[in-house]
């Protein structure tokens, strides 16, 4: 048993424990994987939920509105990492083990393809929730033109600007994980979370999953009849798979190269093998 320790892991400590997770991940039965996938959905959606309390604010400043959501959405993530699921964005980290020989080519796409579907089941499922529970009536009807302006915003953007903001966004939060790896206990790991998550969504970057929130979400209450903001008009199927097409790129890249590629690069390319 490992003694325990206040001391967080080394840098090329936490490479070895991210390679280790990462063969152990792409080698989960299908139906684990697939309910923890949907699992991840629904804890980055409360995230999204709870940043979207904050966003429907309108007596708060623009600095704070973003900075304060993007504390509350971190709650997505540490659900993750603390409760266990499996997030698409995270494993991203997994080409950390593919680069290194450890999982092959088909075990990581399978790996990324279960958990990416079972993240869209599981944030539409509670985006469908969270619209029957009547939860954007809150404050006078402004939580729903908040869900609404954000998916009119997200449809509005041009592919190649959300590319890149998935880029950055998913670098973010590859690293809130990698340093979460570091950490022994709960209060380690929230705080390792904690500012890169709400960096991100405090600079508006885009992570696909909390999309696969808020664009079905936003498309039930515009079929529900709730007044739309200017640019709302556009949000469909077709303009959530048009946004998610380019982040969910742009996350491949900002988290398996940009971060797991470069830290194999460092501390395993080379390294003896258990």
């Amino acid at each position: 048993m490992e003694q325990f320790s206040f001391d967080a892991y080394a840098p090329k400590e936490i490479a070895a424990r991210v390679d280790a997770v990462g063969v152990a991940k792409a080698r989960l039965p299908f139906l684990q994987t697939a309910l923890l996938g949907m699992l991840a959905g629904a804890f980055i959606s409360l995230g999204a939920l709870y940043f979207t309390l904050v966003a429907s604010d309108a007596s708060l400043g623009f600095a704070a509105t973003r900075v304060l959501g993007g504390v509350c959405f971190s709650l997505g993530l540490l659900l993750v990492v603390v409760a266990g699921a499996e997030l698409f964005t995270g494993n991203n980290l997994l080409a950390m083990a593919w680069a290194d020989g450890r999982i092959s080519t088909a075990e990581l796409l399978r790996n990324w393809a279960i958990v990416c579907v079972a993240n869209f089941v599981g944030a539409a499922g509670m985006a469908l929730l969270v619209y029957l529970s009547g939860h954007a009536d809150m404050n006078g009807g402004a939580v729903a033109q908040a869900y609404l302006k954000i998916a009119a915003a997200k449809a509005a953007m041009p592919a190649w600007a959300a590319f890149f903001r998935g880029v950055l966004c998913n670098i973010l939060v590859c690293m809130a994980v990698w340093m979460a790896m570091a950490g022994r206990s709960v209060v380690d790991k929230a705080v390792a979370i904690v500012f890169p998550i709400s960096a991100f969504v405090a600079a508006g970057f885009e992570h696909s999953i909390a999309n696969m929130y808020f664009f079905p979400l936003a498309i039930l209450l515009k079929a529900g009849g709730a007044p739309l903001p200017a640019g709302a008009e556009a949000i469909d199927a077709g303009a959530m798979f048009a946004n998610l097409l380019p982040v969910i790129a742009g996350n491949i890249a900002g988290g398996s190269v940009l971060v797991a590629l470069v830290y194999w690069v460092v501390y395993v390319r080379g390294a003896p093998k258990p």
